[in-house]
């Protein structure tokens, strides 16, 4: 892993040291945006369905947590303040 990051910061440092104004500096960007997107793998639909249901379900637990702790919440504040429980 470590000789493939090498590799591209050497080759950053080279491509650096060869241009020659403002007009190379934006060809060599949008050459290493090509090779990014290049590596850039689509996902089956197998794989899109199983990682959208996976987002799904994190965030209804993360909606129900928070309306767990929202409840609890505002029990204590009703108890600190001496209305009593709100609900």
């Amino acid at each position: 892993m470590e000789t493939t990051t090498d590799d591209v910061v050497a080759k950053a440092k080279a491509d650096r040291a060869q241009r020659g104004g403002p007009i190379a500096a934006i060809a060599l960007f949008i050459r290493q945006v090509i090779g990014e997107l290049r590596k850039v793998v689509t996902p089956t639909r197998k794989e899109l369905f199983s990682y959208t249901g996976v987002v799904l379900v994190f965030v209804v637990v993360m909606m129900i947590l928070v309306s767990i702790l929202d409840f609890v919440f505002g029990l204590g504040v009703g108890y600190v303040f001496g209305n009593g429980p709100t609900v």
